[in-house]
């Protein structure tokens, strides 16, 4: 891989190291440091980066502190039910297996700055999908994110990493049809 994955620590790594041929920086957990900040700042300029986080709450904190720190990442996505360590209960990127891994990281998204995004679904239209509120719309997003490569978000998260990854009408609409038919 040309880019270097950012990954939260040692474990992840060495998984990840299992499957691919990469180099990794380690954010130690969500306690990120500014050497830490400033290592993924040189990797962005030089190969690029791809954040590849837990799919978990302090894994989205990481991405986020990372993305406002370093902006135009890439990021690779991890649905939640292929990260969970089923003995232990646990959840992380060193519990995938071989091809969600290779999934996630063939998957790769790219954050485009504000100007030049271009529209994408609009509130209203979530709203009809069932995305924003009413029974089971929490599980839609969930399967929602998982179809577009673009991870779990609650509601008000939804719109913006839709018009973060532009996600166009099109790739919307299709993924919420073939949601609507494995049901």
């Amino acid at each position: 891989m040309k880019e270097i994955i950012v990954v939260e620590g040692k474990n992840d790594t060495h998984t990840l190291k299992r499957y691919v041929a990469c180099d990794t920086i380690e954010t130690s957990g969500s306690g990120i440091t500014k050497a830490t900040i400033e290592k993924i700042r040189l990797a962005s300029e030089r190969r690029g980066v791809i954040i590849f986080t837990d799919p978990d709450f302090p894994g989205q904190k990481i991405r986020h502190i990372i993305e406002q720190a370093v902006p135009g990442c890439k990021h690779a996505f991890l649905p939640k039910h292929a990260a969970i360590d089923k003995e232990k209960g646990k959840v992380g990127i060193e519990h995938a297996a071989k091809e969600d891994i290779l999934e996630a990281l063939d998957s790769v998204k790219t954050t485009l700055p504000e100007e030049e995004r271009e529209e994408t679904p609009s509130w209203g239209e979530l709203h009809e999908a069932g995305l924003l509120a009413g029974p089971g719309a929490r599980e839609k997003r969930q399967k929602l994110g998982d179809e577009l490569h673009i991870g779990y978000t609650n509601g008000k998260q939804l719109v913006k990493r839709l018009q973060q990854f532009q996600i166009s009408r099109a790739e919307f609409y299709h993924a919420v049809q073939k949601l609507e038919e494995k049901e």
